[in-house]
């Protein structure tokens, strides 16, 4: 690899007359707009295709999208707070301590000020951190390959199979969103700002553990070559210093939610338990192997080519020698979805926050030359993905 792809570029002198923050800002929503638009057209068409069938199918469109499953899980948080427990059928215990903190908070905070109730404000923060995602998406693939792959990318982001939980009050696109913007600013050598992000997504999902590695090894290969390569260590550390700062501010969101979690059950390990109780724990990928034993040979063999598929996805970004923090996140995100004990029907959507997986795909379509061609494949992806949460969210259960 290229000392690009194992370290990020270290922010050059100030200029002498530096432009200010507003007009960069509006610069770089332009360079954004045709990635935004083509983002929220293909997430529109699936809104649409779903609300149509919704509306014949005599069910309420809204109610899918902000007031079922887990969003009912963190519309109770932000209006009670934790406390609340679920005893199933067969006695296990769902507690609402699985769920973390940033979505709740947001949600009450929004219907607070204004007159969404709990369930519109949750669709308002997934709608716009959609878009947030998009455009952080964007800049990640513009900054490798260009701003035509960048703007493929966040489309492909948008037609993802299960792209229909970003229209709803989930998670998903406000860590999306989190994540692409703290791997931008590593690639871009801001470190404190890539560390306060990831403490934001450390309280939004678990998942954010991959970023915080991510940071983590990338600084580590960093300083070690700076060491290797003959440097004291003192002036390596002093030079890296808000390398360093960002990384230890990195996991500080997720640990302190582990931490109240621990303090509140009065177990260090309450955390783990809670997420036990959830069918969440790590149990090395045991489940999964469980779970595609027991199909049918048929469903079996075509599980076994989509994670065949996955694997192939996984050695292209490889190959594509995408910059340590980018590649070490997509990998940590599939590997931590893949070895839970969880219920398999959530894999692929635990799996979205993943885009580098697409930034293969996405090169590949820019190297069509044709902008016919790649809108073509672009819209039936989107017309595919428009189908399939339809049917999943009226039909086949929850995402």
């Amino acid at each position: 690899m290229s000392d690009h792809q194992l370290r990020t570029r270290t922010p050059g002198p100030p200029a002498l007359h530096p432009r200010p923050p507003g007009p960069r800002a509006a610069a770089a929503l332009r360079a954004a707009a045709p990635a935004l638009a083509v983002y929220a057209a293909v997430r529109a068409l699936g809104l649409l295709v779903f609300w149509g069938a919704a509306r014949s199918s005599g069910k309420d469109p809204l109610a899918r999208l902000g007031w079922r499953w887990d969003s009912v899980w963190y519309q109770r948080i932000a209006e009670d707070g934790y406390g609340y427990t679920a005893t199933l059928p067969d006695g296990a215990l769902h507690s609402d301590l699985a769920f973390f903190p940033l979505l709740p908070a947001l949600e009450r905070g929004i219907s607070e000020v204004t007159p969404l109730t709990l369930g519109g404000a949750g669709l308002l923060v997934a709608w716009t951190a959609g878009l947030l995602a998009a455009w952080g998406i964007f800049a990640v693939g513009a900054e490798l390959h260009g701003r035509r792959t960048g703007v493929v990318l966040a489309a492909l982001w948008g037609v993802y199979p299960t792209a229909f939980v970003q229209s709803m009050a989930y998670t998903e696109t406000l860590f999306t969103a989190l994540a692409a913007w703290a791997l931008y600013a590593v690639l871009k050598g801001r470190w404190l700002v890539a560390g306060a992000l990831c403490v934001l997504a450390g309280l939004t999902r678990p998942s954010a553990a991959a970023l915080i590695a991510a940071l983590a090894i990338t600084a580590a290969v960093t300083l070690v070559r700076e060491v290797r390569a003959g440097q004291r260590t003192g002036p390596v550390l002093r030079r890296n210093a808000r390398m360093i700062a960002g990384v230890a501010l990195a996991p500080l969101g997720w640990l302190a939610y582990v931490v109240f979690v621990a303090v509140r059950e009065g177990s260090p390990f309450a955390y783990f338990e809670v997420q036990a109780q959830w069918g969440n724990s790590i149990d090395g990928g045991r489940a999964l192997a469980a779970f595609i034993a027991g199909l049918p040979l048929p469903a079996a063999l075509g599980l076994c080519a989509a994670l065949g598929l996955l694997g192939w996805l996984v050695v292209l970004c490889v190959r594509q020698r995408q910059p340590l923090p980018v590649l070490v996140y997509g990998i940590a995100i599939v590997v931590i979805s893949l070895i839970g004990a969880g219920y398999f029907g959530s894999r692929p959507r635990l799996m979205m926050p993943a885009f580098p997986l697409l930034l293969p795909p996405a090169a590949a379509l820019v190297r069509l030359r044709s902008r016919a061609r790649t809108a073509a494949v672009l819209a039936v992806l989107a017309c595919a993905s428009a189908a399939f949460g339809a049917w999943t969210l009226l039909g086949a259960g929850p995402p």
